[in-house]
């Protein structure tokens, strides 16, 4: 998943408009990811430690415990800037500094555009990432596949014919876009499909959303029309309020709009005791995530496969969900909440 720019400054201008600014914006952006992306060059050129702080080391345990060392072995692990991404990429940290590895962190890197850039120039040789974002956002399609299997099996193998990146099995979470409302709303509307937008007073058929969803070939205009929806009739920009994505939970609990974007393994979706209306049309790709691996990486390293794909299979919608949490509800440190869990779920034992 990419990440999202504070438009509030510009709440009071009409949808069409910011969107058109958004563009602008754009460009700009993937201007500062190039320069993102360069410093990481420079960071690894210069060898200095790690960019994303420490991370504690154990041992394998569990289904992990009988594979080969990493002795030897220098990898740099990326990630993207937001909580799950930071969560997951301190998990890939602490399991190959177990293992033996030498790990470069370069977890929090600001956007998708400069940690796709840093891996495919070869400065970071894992991370995580999600089937939707490297089928659209990367590889340039604009139709998602909707069996998550055989989304996975089309990105993983254009993904390593076009940039020798290896996908290994994806996990079953699923962390994709959806629609959100509270929990009596729901009720008092009588919804839970997306199919039942349509159905729902017009005066209630507010929304809120982020400017990069806005935006997005798979985001809400297309989302609306998909569901029966006009936009300029249906639902009009005054039925729109853009925002951060993480200020649209607390704007669906308070009530500003009735439905809001949110992303299915939010852990504040739980805490507020929100209601998520089911994409009954498979309009929103499959965003499974994945280990994606430098070819190379794991041609010098086989065991990685075998060190990284249990761990990779329980990440369920649940387990996410609850990690989320801990960082976003409850305050903890992303590595914090990683390691905790790599012990929890026997992957890890304290050395």
């Amino acid at each position: 998943m990419t990440n999202r720019r504070d438009t509030r400054r510009r709440a009071g201008r009409p949808l069409r408009l910011r969107l058109r600014l958004r563009l602008r914006l754009r460009a700009r952006s993937l201007v500062a990811a190039g320069l993102t992306a360069g410093l990481l060059g420079t960071s690894a050129a210069c060898g200095l430690g790690t960019a994303g702080g420490y991370s504690p080391t154990g041992r394998l345990a569990g289904p992990i415990a009988q594979v080969p060392s990493l002795d030897g072995a220098t990898l740099a692990v990326g990630s993207k800037n937001f909580t799950e991404q930071l969560v997951l990429g301190k998990m890939l940290v602490i399991v190959l500094q177990s293992a033996g590895a030498t790990v470069r962190d370069y977890t929090n890197i600001p956007g998708s555009a400069s940690s796709r850039q840093a891996q495919v120039e070869g400065q970071v040789d894992a991370m995580w990432e999600y089937t939707g974002t490297g089928w659209v956002n990367y590889l340039g399609h604009s139709e998602p596949i909707p069996d998550e299997q055989q989304q996975f099996d089309a990105v993983r193998d254009e993904d390593l014919q076009r940039n020798q990146l290896v996908w290994l099995k994806a996990a079953p979470m699923n962390n994709t876009y959806a629609f959100a409302t509270r929990q009596d709303t729901a009720e008092r509307l009588g919804i839970n499909d997306l199919s039942e937008l349509k159905d729902v007073p017009r005066d209630q058929r507010t929304f809120c959303v982020d400017s990069e969803f806005a935006a997005r070939s798979d985001g809400f205009q297309p989302m609306l029309a998909s569901y029966g929806l006009t936009y300029g009739q249906d639902v009009t920009d005054a039925d729109v309020r853009l925002m951060t994505e993480g200020a649209i939970y607390a704007a669906i609990d308070s009530g500003q709009c009735t439905f809001g974007e949110v992303f299915t393994t939010d852990g504040r979706i739980k805490s507020l005791n929100l209601f998520v209306l089911e994409d009954d049309e498979n309009f929103f790709p499959k965003y499974n995530v994945s280990v994606v691996l430098r070819e190379q990486a794991l041609q010098e390293h086989p065991q990685l496969r075998e060190l990284l794909e249990p761990i990779t299979a329980a990440l369920t919608d649940d387990v996410l969900i609850g990690l989320n949490a801990q960082v976003d509800v409850d305050g903890l440190e992303p590595v914090d909440v990683a390691w905790a869990w790599l012990q929890e779920a026997g992957f890890l034992t304290a050395s």
